[in-house]
């Protein structure tokens, strides 16, 4: 019988799905995860034995107190970064823009509305500049050379350029988000036996860590509660998570 196995060590590797709690749409693999820990904390209320001398412990209560998850994610995604900086997620399409107004100072950078322009024309009222000698485009905007020759500091410009589509995330602008989220493992020191672990209701906090400039490969570092889900009932039926595995 499977519940009589003694021997079975664990090295596990899997896959994480996710998504909004109750929302109509697919759970889905939120990519590369460097680590998953769950962490149960508890609570001990302890009755001291007075009956004699020495104390001691005379009855105890264990409840727990919460259910923590911790996370490493590998894949820095528009979805994951969106979810561990409490923001919103949205597609921008490729098009083309028309006299952005902008203030030009030399030796410094412009910033566009919009990243990786192509086709840029700088105009200063009607007569356009030339970017040799004058700017160079990044895909952060125009960078004004020291010496531009055809510009000045402060200057009013006005900028055409195209774009391609990008993933835009704006930070802090909504509640901390509550996930469904199914772990699917396999053991590999027991022939890859597989295991999944369904969490009910997993509120994020914010990453801990979100590097920008980095000497290794970069993570998400993320942290949540797993918490009770009122729609599970009955004797024996957890309202926290579950774990099947072979």
């Amino acid at each position: 019988m499977l519940t009589s196995r003694i021997f079975r060590p664990v090295m596990n590797a899997g896959v994480v799905y996710a998504r909004a709690l109750n929302a109509a749409v697919p759970m889905q693999s939120i990519g590369g995860i460097e680590e998953l820990v769950l962490n149960i904390e508890e609570d001990t209320i302890k009755q001291a034995d007075y009956s004699r001398g020495g104390g001691g412990t005379r009855a105890q209560v264990k409840r727990v107190k919460s259910v923590g998850m911790a996370a490493k994610l590998q894949d820095l995604n528009m979805v994951n970064l969106a979810r561990a900086v409490f923001g919103s997620a949205s597609a921008v399409a490729a098009s083309t823009v028309t006299g952005e107004a902008v203030t030009a100072y030399k030796g410094g950078l412009i910033r566009l509305a919009h990243i990786q322009p192509t086709t840029v024309v700088v105009k200063q009222a009607s007569t356009v500049i030339a970017p040799a000698g004058n700017y160079e485009v990044r895909p952060e905007g125009i960078f004004v050379l020291d010496d531009a020759a055809d510009i000045d500091d402060a200057d009013a410009l006005t900028v055409d350029y195209a774009f391609g589509g990008y993933d835009l995330i704006q930070a802090l602008t909504g509640a901390a988000p509550i996930l469904e989220m199914a772990y699917a493992g396999v053991n590999e020191a027991a022939d890859g036996a597989p295991s999944v672990v369904d969490l009910f209701r997993v509120q994020m906090g914010a990453t801990k860590g979100f590097g920008l400039i980095d000497k290794e490969f970069g993570t998400l570092d993320i942290e949540g509660e797993v918490l009770l889900d009122p729609t599970k009932s009955g004797a024996g039926v957890s309202r926290f998570f579950r774990v099947q595995m072979v």
